[in-house]
């Protein structure tokens, strides 16, 4: 009987002792898997934030080849006219200053794309460039263009831009840095 107690108290043992390592492995395991999901997560950011930078990237490697582009037109009068695509005849000269503020705001723009400002940042240097009377005169005489860019960001920018310049225009005072709301980012 002896024998008897002492071979169930040591199969007991055993399953204690199994029971225990298996919990152990459990426990282990279930660390593992935790760390791992981490792993995967953090893996996730970084590769979403490699996309952002290759954007960011891409769009200041195309704001170049658009300057580079535009300084080529704005030098050379007989490449202007393949950019001249305002609404009504402009004088060569007036052609250039057209080019350059287009060259102004797509610099704005692209500042804002790749989130070198915000857009009440974005807002109040509009309101800045656009006291100059040519640079309004450019941005009516592109109208037509942007109409075409339905749904896009650069659209919903132009907007405010359009919004911004009929409170300009409407505006009681000469205080021009005060007049219009700076939109929140959203």
């Amino acid at each position: 009987m002896a024998t008897r107690k002492i071979g169930i108290q040591g199969l007991r043992s055993a399953a204690a002792a199994g029971l225990g390592m298996a919990a152990g492995a459990l426990v282990a395991m279930a660390a593992q898997k935790q760390a791992m999901d981490t792993l995967h997560e953090r893996l996730g950011e970084l590769e979403r934030h490699a996309r952002t930078q290759q954007q960011r990237s891409n769009l200041a490697r195309q704001q170049r080849q658009h300057w580079e582009l535009l300084s080529k037109a704005i030098d050379d009068p007989e490449l202007a006219e393949v950019l001249d695509i305002f609404e009504r005849p402009v004088t060569p000269e007036r052609r250039r200053q057209y080019l350059f503020a287009n060259a102004l705001y797509t610099n704005l723009l692209c500042y804002y794309r790749i989130g070198n400002m915000g857009r009440d940042e974005f807002f109040k240097h509009v309101r800045g460039i656009f006291q100059n009377p040519i640079v309004r005169e450019y941005w009516y005489a592109t109208q037509q263009q942007r109409a075409s860019l339905t749904g896009t960001e650069e659209a919903e920018l132009g907007r405010l831009v359009d919004d911004l310049l009929l409170q300009l225009d409407e505006a009681d005072t000469d205080e021009w840095w005060v007049v219009g709301e700076p939109p929140t980012d959203p």
